[in-house]
């Protein structure tokens, strides 16, 4: 109720403000070109090859409010969820999952030190001018990793002296009863050679509802689903200087803070673990800078700081009201990172073109456990010892020397050629072991074991190259090979997950060759078509391996043991068929093999088959658009989380979604929507059900 009541009055007041300027003129917004990056190979003139653009008009038409949901609109990209304890949502890139592909905000990457498991529903996109999508051919001038895409987060930058834009959303059930709310805004200007800007949003999610159709079961009723809140605000402050047409120096600050629960599993009770995250906090400081050296040459600089703070709580039950057994304790990361990139581009001639980056960055990760009960080592479970660990700390430096060189072979054909070197310094890396003795309250010690892990460097080189032929003003073909490695993280490298884990130091990169052909087509006047087959070939994947090893019993290790290739063809088509209608969609086919030498029965899981997207926006009055549209995933591999595990087929769904925007003033725009409006019951990973049909209204002000 408090929720609605706030959303409530935050839209009337939002519709006062409108009213006294419906007059003015839309505001006229700009990408923040300085946060652009070279997700993938582009020509002499700036075409890229390959990989996607979505714009943030698109990603309002369709409510996409974060980055997993935005990627259902793009060919060769879906968004899963991990379920289990973690239950986070994540991403894939022609099946390369969320390790294997980066994520930044401006041009700066987000990577998280200990482990890097980016739960992408955390980064909303209220603020966006634009996603960036690198599939397979991911520059090397972006920097370390990137073995399978890309994904870069595009702020807005303004264009007029102050502009504005604000937008509110309330989420309703299908019995029309109050899930969540969404608020957002942009106010900037340009004054001079300055310009400057605030953006931020809000989202608070109560709850999300299941299907009608879902089926009851012991751990779920259905209905409201469970422990599936979540809270997340961003704001992203930014001033920037342009003292002519080719400069441009800025300073940007993004602070993203959270707190989620998450849903247990609807038929696994043994293996549920009761956690929640208090807060998931991120933030970033950074300096982007281009400067036209002379004719010839022009530096880029962009020089960052990072932070991520997380708190992991686990409860002894389900309420999540008590810290008292083994199971339960606070978890705490602390990390911090530092770098930036230098790059130069030299425009030797008019027909070749040299870009040299030098990249840099220091993560440092702490963390530290709060436990509520230990049981010692005479195995008398009478004697109970709480205890508080003291901070470990990982210490490593990662670097890049990368250049990519362009040239016309003919007055319609490009060649572009890359070549990086990349390693990596490893300064610390340290652990404790936690150990209780004795035998009764009065005498039992928690002695903590320092460990210090053995310092394995990594290094890498990477390849790649690309051709675009312009066959004629109408046609467009490009061919790409890659090949990228990616390190392993700290967690992969030296966790003992809870136990059922050993570490493995000397575990190495895992690396994947990537092929590519591709056209855009324009079939007719107003018709685009797009497409491209697609190869990758993985090598030395990092997976977890059973192991026996004396003292630890049979356990679990990760190593470079898997091999693997994912294959398929995309494509995509947008047709003007008249003044009021525009239709158009895309349909991907994808085949992944991921081989465990140790499991016959292992399958690569998160992935679709089949992925299809169809739109149409049609207006058959002024001011009125109606936007259907139908989303389409075949089902993916999933595995069970009870003994013996097994590995099914699972999360088909077919989600036909309506909208209709209404103009109601030259600055004021009203939409209503409706989403899974035949409340399909679908799940994405075994035992963790998605939400049913939902509606949902947004007032939108921009002036």
């Amino acid at each position: 109720m408090t929720l609605r009541i706030l959303l409530l009055g935050s839209t009337l007041a939002l519709s006062a403000v409108v009213a006294q300027a419906a007059e003015r003129e839309a505001a006229g917004t700009e990408v923040y070109d300085l946060g652009e990056l070279v997700v993938t190979a582009k020509s002499r003139s700036g075409e890229a090859i390959g990989g996607a653009k979505i714009s943030g008009e698109t990603l309002r038409s369709y409510a996409k409010f974060s980055v997993d949901q935005a990627l259902s609109l793009v060919p060769g990209t879906n968004a899963s969820n991990t379920g289990g304890s973690r239950n986070e949502r994540v991403i894939f890139v022609r099946g390369f999952d969320r390790f294997q592909t980066t994520l930044s905000i401006d041009g700066v990457r987000v990577f998280l030190p200990a482990d890097n498991r980016i739960d992408f529903a955390r980064f909303l996109t209220a603020d966006l001018a634009q996603v960036q999508i690198s599939k397979g051919y991911v520059s090397v001038l972006d920097g370390p990793g990137g073995l399978g895409g890309a994904i870069n987060l595009v702020t807005v930058k303004p264009t007029r002296a102050f502009e504005a834009d604000l937008q509110g959303s309330i989420f309703a059930n299908r019995r029309l009863s109050g899930e969540a709310g969404v608020l957002s805004g942009r106010v900037g200007g340009v004054s001079g050679d300055l310009y400057w800007q605030a953006s931020g949003a809000w989202s608070d999610r109560d709850h999300f509802t299941l299907s009608k159709k879902f089926d009851a079961t012991p751990l779920e009723n259905g209905g409201v689903r469970g422990n599936s809140g979540s809270e997340d605000w961003r704001i992203n402050l930014k001033a920037g200087w342009r003292p002519n047409d080719t400069d441009e120096y800025s300073i940007n600050y993004t602070r993203s803070e959270g707190e989620k629960n998450a849903p247990y599993s609807v038929r696994d009770a043994a293996n549920t673990r009761f956690w929640s995250w208090p807060y998931w906090n991120t933030d970033s400081l950074a300096l982007l800078t281009r400067t036209r050296l002379s004719d010839d040459l022009t530096l880029r600089t962009r020089l960052y700081r990072n932070t991520f703070d997380n708190l992991l709580s686990a409860f002894d039950s389900a309420t999540q009201t008590t810290q008292s057994l083994p199971r339960a304790f606070n978890s705490y990361y602390e990390d911090h990172a530092v770098g930036g990139n230098i790059a130069v581009d030299w425009a030797i001639s008019d027909t070749s073109q040299l870009k040299g980056v030098f990249y840099a960055r220091r993560d440092v990760h702490h963390e530290r456990q709060d436990g509520f009960t230990r049981t010692p080592a005479t195995g008398n479970p009478s004697v109970n010892a709480p205890y508080s660990e003291p901070r470990q700390t990982n210490d490593e430096h990662t670097y890049s020397v990368a250049g990519e060189y362009t040239t016309a072979l003919g007055e319609d054909l490009d060649l572009v050629v890359g070549a990086s070197y990349d390693w990596t310094d490893l300064r610390v890396a340290n652990d404790v072991n936690v150990q209780v003795v004795g035998t009764t309250t009065q005498n039992s010690v928690i002695n903590f074991l320092p460990v210090t892990y053995p310092k394995r460097n990594n290094e890498a080189l990477n390849g790649q190259a690309a051709l675009l032929w312009r066959v004629d003003d109408t046609t467009r073909l490009h061919a790409s090979v890659s090949s990228r490695a990616r390190f392993p993280t700290v967690f992969e490298r030296f966790s003992a997950r809870m136990g059922t884990a050993i570490p493995n130091p000397d575990v190495k990169e895992e690396r994947a060759t990537s092929f590519e052909l591709g056209a855009e087509v324009e079939a007719a006047p107003g018709v685009r078509l797009t497409g491209a087959v697609f190869y990758s070939d993985l090598k030395d994947a990092l997976i977890q391996i059973p192991v026996n090893v004396p003292g630890f019993g049979n356990v679990n290790q990760t190593k470079n043991a898997a091999d693997g290739e994912y294959y398929g063809v995309e494509g995509s088509v947008a047709a003007q068929l008249s003044e009021t209608l525009d239709a158009g969609g895309n349909v991907t086919w994808l085949h992944r093999k991921l081989t465990d030498p140790t499991n016959p029965a292992f399958r690569p899981q998160g992935a679709p088959d089949w992925k299809a997207f169809l739109y149409a926006n049609w207006r058959p009055i002024p001011r009125l658009t109606v936007r259907p549209n139908v989303e389409y995933a075949s089902q993916r591999w999933t595995v069970t989380t009870t003994a013996p595990t097994v590995w099914y087929k699972t999360g088909s769904y077919l989600l036909v979604n309506l909208a209709a925007d209404i103009e109601m003033t030259d600055s004021l725009t009203a939409t209503l929507a409706v989403q899974n409006l035949g409340d399909q019951d679908y799940q994405l990973t075994d035992g963790f059900p998605e939400a049913g049909r939902s509606f949902y209204a947004t007032i939108r002000a921009r002036f």
